[in-house]
């Protein structure tokens, strides 16, 4: 597991990584999270197994700039006007993909995908970091990658390379690259909102509050 602190030589090596189908940790606004080519599905699998992750448990996909997220799934109104409202930062939209994109995507391993394909393909989160690293290494890589919280399946959420380190001291399996960003300020992760239609339905509640919560 190397670790090197934040910089553009940084960043560019974090992108040679990705392209390489390696696993990548770097800050984001709500915690460190972890991440890969989302494009490529074997990438995908060493992501789930480096985070012992079960497959049933979908990631996110971290897009560079809302007009770029709108090439892969779908925005109603309702979701595009929460978008602009509360994007970047953390808010993840759950909706459902578009048929097609420039390149094909997958939140879950192929594995998974091949017998529940119904259940992969009904909805992609959508994420946009408010973080300049997040922001600069979705822009600089071109394609989605993947976005989670970067602890071992089951851990706490970690704000510290140094937690990262002690998670995974025991670990067979190790991310190929950390960007040392420092401490970053706790904070809850990111509200998840499901949006049909004009119908919204909140996951899970972070920082960004909808109010009302549910409506139609």
């Amino acid at each position: 597991m190397k670790i090197i602190h934040e910089s553009p030589e940084a960043l560019a090596e974090a992108v040679t990584v990705l392209e390489a189908g390696g696993v990548v940790i770097h800050a984001t606004e709500t915690c460190y999270g972890i991440t890969c080519d989302l494009t490529n599905p074997k990438a995908l699998e060493r992501l789930f197994a480096v985070k012992q992750r079960p497959l049933d448990q979908p990631v996110s996909a971290l897009f560079s700039s809302l007009e770029e997220a709108q090439k892969y799934v779908i925005f109603s109104d309702k979701a595009l006007s929460l978008a602009e409202k509360y994007l970047p930062g953390p808010l993840t939209l759950v909706l459902p993909p578009e048929k097609n994109p420039p390149f094909p995507i997958s939140v879950c391993p192929q594995p998974l995908f091949t017998l529940h394909s119904s259940f992969l393909i009904s909805s992609i989160g959508v994420r946009l970091s408010s973080h300049p690293f997040a922001q600069a290494l979705a822009l600089a890589f071109g394609k989605p990658i993947a976005t989670t919280s970067a602890n071992l399946h089951g851990k706490p959420n970690p704000y510290a390379v140094s937690e990262i380190e002690a998670q995974w001291a025991q670990s067979s399996q190790l991310p190929d690259l950390v960007i040392d960003s420092g401490l970053l300020p706790i904070a809850p992760p990111s509200t998840v909102i499901e949006v049909i239609s004009d119908s919204i339905r909140v996951l899970r509640q972070g920082d960004v509050i909808v109010d009302p919560p549910n409506m139609r």
